[in-house]
């Protein structure tokens, strides 16, 4: 099977399977809590909704970014650049900021440590290129980036969490998408989701649908920033 993205087959599967958990979601199968409410609680498939990420939304200026494809990591840059041009421009602290990065679609790769990108062939699906090896990565060059690896030093995501940023990962997008793969690892769909969320970056957030984070922090005042 290909794991390119652009595969016609592949991308109609993923995508339709990605269309009826939407519909799912708008029809009232998912109850959210309120944010005023219990900070998580029983979501669906197993996953707990928690919605302490939201709680993290204190800052005067909040912005998310809804990131749909890997894009050359360049949501990640986005992310930094806000913060850059508040600190320099506006003098106002990383403190008085607040950012989400919400990885649904194809970009949820982002969200992932080395081994899943090896094990899962991440680097194929997403058209990554490992700057050293010239080849397809087969670790999250974007995650604890190596030197070389980036434009930009500080829009790794190590160094985005470290100056509070936050991100989270769409469940839906994470069960088609780890099913469509599983094949590459050998293994059913039910034990590649599995793998999937272990493998989770720390910190990262896994949310029902992307979609339905991005309505929850703009309830929270966040304003909209598409990011490829």
């Amino acid at each position: 099977m290909s794991t390119s993205s652009n595969n016609p087959s592949d991308r109609r599967t993923f995508l339709t399977t990605l269309a009826t958990g939407s519909a799912a979601v708008a029809a009232g199968a998912i109850a959210l809590p309120h944010v005023a409410e219990a900070a998580s609680a029983t979501g669906v498939d197993g996953v707990n909704v928690d919605e302490a990420w939201l709680a993290k939304l204190t800052g005067k200026h909040k912005q998310f970014f809804d990131v749909v494809s890997v894009n050359d990591g360049w949501p990640l840059g986005f992310a930094m650049n806000f913060l850059k041009q508040y600190n320099d421009a506006y003098k106002i602290p990383d403190g008085n900021l607040s950012v989400v990065v919400g990885l649904r679609h194809f970009s949820i790769p982002l969200g992932f440590t080395d081994d899943l990108w090896k094990r899962y062939k991440l680097g194929e699906l997403t058209k990554v290129m490992d700057p050293a090896t010239k080849a397809p990565a087969t670790r999250n060059i974007y995650y604890r980036a190596h030197d070389g690896d980036l434009m930009m030093s500080g829009m790794a995501i190590d160094k985005l969490q470290a100056r509070g940023v936050s991100f989270t990962v769409c469940n839906t997008a994470l069960t088609n998408l780890s099913a469509m793969l599983a094949p590459i690892a050998g293994v059913t769909a039910d034990v590649a989701k599995k793998e999937w969320t272990a493998a989770l970056i720390p910190g990262m957030v896994l949310v029902p649908a992307g979609v339905v984070a991005l309505n929850r922090a703009q309830e929270r005042g966040c304003a909209y920033c598409f990011a490829g």
